[in-house]
């Protein structure tokens, strides 16, 4: 069973100023929820306890949020606002936070490289938490369904949807060999393709990692935009046991862009439970 999970959170979301000058992006509320929530919440019900987060200066209400406020319990204490902090206080309560950060943005292969020392020699979870995903009705969430392939392959796995053509340089690009239906066996990817990209099966913020990812990133040099890119080190690991990519079933919000953000929100709003909370994430109704 993998515990540990890998919240990369030190970007500065400039796509959202004026607000993220003030608040981390991750801190955004979908509804009344903040994004990073939904994405331990996902954690969580994958039995991914351990959660590791990646920071940098002026997010500190990351680490306030998965702790005690005596003065606002205090204040809802008795009242029918009381339940409102239940599921945050069921997260504090089942998992465990550390924190370390990145010290320059060079990149979401350094800020996963900075997250080594709270993972160690283990296999992990990572999750961009402006990538808002919700499972189909009734069915596992994200990182739960990736966690059953990866007990059959014991690789990494890394989550895909498919993109629109003219929307292929904004992500990393993954093409392969089709093994089952949804699952392919990847035999190249590509950051942000410029001209004719490989396919259109897009990487999406969902990973489980096996731990040489860590020796690979120390050794791969800037790439696309001079950051250090995830997808050059997982180029490594396709030689060396292989990386599988999977279709997930679910749907995925880009919360890190307005009319993601937006659209997420609707969705959310649309199905609140009669207490007026949004359901979990990896349970979500996909009809709308």
């Amino acid at each position: 069973m993998i515990k540990k999970c890998l919240f990369p959170a030190a970007g500065y979301g400039t796509r959202f100023l004026p607000a993220t000058k003030s608040i981390p992006k991750e801190m955004l509320p979908i509804v009344n929820k903040p994004l990073i929530q939904y994405g331990v919440e996902e954690a969580a019900d994958a039995g991914m306890t351990d959660i590791a987060i990646v920071t940098g200066r002026g997010k500190h209400a990351i680490e306030d949020l998965f702790d005690n406020n005596r003065i606002i319990e205090a204040a809802v204490n008795g009242t029918d606002k009381e339940s409102l902090l239940e599921e945050t206080n069921r997260l504090m309560r089942t998992c465990t936070f550390s924190y370390t950060r990145q010290k320059e943005m060079k990149g979401l292969g350094d800020a996963i490289l900075s997250g080594e020392p709270l993972i160690g020699n283990l296999p992990f979870g990572v999750v961009l938490a402006d990538d808002l995903c919700t499972g189909e009705h009734g069915r596992d969430g994200i990182l739960a369904q990736m966690l059953k392939i990866y007990e059959q392959h014991h690789c990494s796995i890394i989550a895909i949807e498919e993109v629109p053509e003219q929307d292929t340089h904004k992500y990393g690009i993954v093409s392969g060999v089709e093994i089952e239906p949804g699952l392919y066996r990847v035999e190249d990817m590509v950051e942000k393709p410029q001209g004719t990209a490989p396919s259109n099966l897009a990487i999406i913020g969902r990973y489980i990692l096996t731990p040489d990812i860590f020796d690979l990133l120390r050794d791969t040099p800037a790439g696309a935009g001079g950051e250090v890119q995830i997808t050059d080190a997982l180029k490594s690991q396709i030689n060396n046991g292989g990386v599988i990519a999977y279709k997930f079933r679910g749907r995925r919000f880009d919360c890190g862009s307005i009319h993601g953000f937006v659209e997420a929100t609707n969705y959310f709003y649309s199905h609140f439970s009669a207490s007026d909370s949004p359901r979990q994430p990896g349970r979500a109704d996909n009809s709308a």
